[in-house]
């Protein structure tokens, strides 16, 4: 079967965006068509499919690298908007895109060459250790020791759709995220359904960079729901304030985090790499 694909990326987190009417076998797709040596390349699959849920434009499935499902995408939403718009498949700029973690509300900006960049409302922060899920007891998980492996860990864990640990560190270029990355990973004790690693520096008050660790890929340019929860751990830790613009600069470009009390804005780029044929 040839179906038609489109490469697309937000702040280098690529993915591959197809119709996904008429596919089968997903999980076994997003790892063979993920290889960056011996196929398109990418961070992983992206589907688009009717909604299910009434009033929503339109649903997305994204698919790791290794063909583990994720829940939710900060950068897959965005280029979902941008891939709708640009296909005529939603001709509107405020779109409701149903994701395994629910409706998500999207605004699509435009600029100079068209749709440039999409804030998207990703809901409030989930705080509740059962609910990110995590093991370790508490009403909160905030600045927690962890001992993982024989290394200390100072963590923080909440979710924006996927769950997340974060640690705040001085020097984020030199720190070991590989290796942490997959002790993280690997530590289903702690983590049952798997957990997403990022490091962050605070730069200043509204500034900040991180590097993250996505399970079922590895390290990557960016995460829109990683810089979601590092922004919302600077403010529980008090390292930044609410209701205050966050940027959160990332190995392929920056994002702009704004953290109220009610939900957590996230907006970033979105851009069309190529289109093609692939035979499955």
């Amino acid at each position: 079967m040839r179906i038609n694909f489109t490469k697309m990326h937000g702040c280098g987190n690529d993915y591959i965006y197809m119709s996904g009417e008429n596919i089968t076998n997903p999980h076994e797709l997003a790892v063979k068509l993920s290889d960056r040596n011996k196929s398109i390349g990418g961070d992983g699959i992206v589907l688009i499919l009717t909604p299910t849920i009434q009033g929503a434009d339109a649903r997305m499935r994204m698919f790791n690298a290794d063909g583990s499902e994720g829940l939710m995408c900060g950068s897959s939403i965005r280029n979902v908007g941008k891939y709708l718009h640009d296909h005529a498949a939603v001709r509107k700029k405020q779109m409701k895109i149903e994701t395994a973690s629910g409706v998500k509300n999207i605004e699509l900006i435009e600029g100079a060459t068209g749709i440039e960049n999409v804030k998207v409302d990703m809901g409030k922060a989930e705080l509740t250790p059962g609910k990110i899920p995590v093991t370790l007891t508490g009403d909160m998980v905030v600045a927690r020791r962890v001992s993982i492996s024989g290394n200390v860990y100072e963590i923080t864990c909440l979710s924006m759709g996927n769950p997340h640990a974060i640690i705040f560190h001085d020097d984020i270029d030199h720190f070991d995220l590989q290796a942490a990355g997959i002790i993280f990973e690997q530590s289903r004790d702690l983590f049952p359904a798997g957990i997403n690693l990022g490091v962050a520096q605070m730069l200043s008050r509204t500034n900040m960079k991180m590097r993250v660790w996505e399970r079922g890929t590895g390290e990557t340019k960016a995460s829109g729901t990683g810089a979601c929860a590092a922004a919302v751990a600077a403010v529980m830790l008090g390292y930044a304030d609410s209701n205050v613009s966050m940027s959160v600069e990332l190995a392929g470009g920056t994002l702009t985090i704004d953290y109220t009390n009610d939900t957590v804005y996230l907006t970033g780029d979105t851009a069309t790499s190529f289109e093609g044929v692939v035979t499955i």
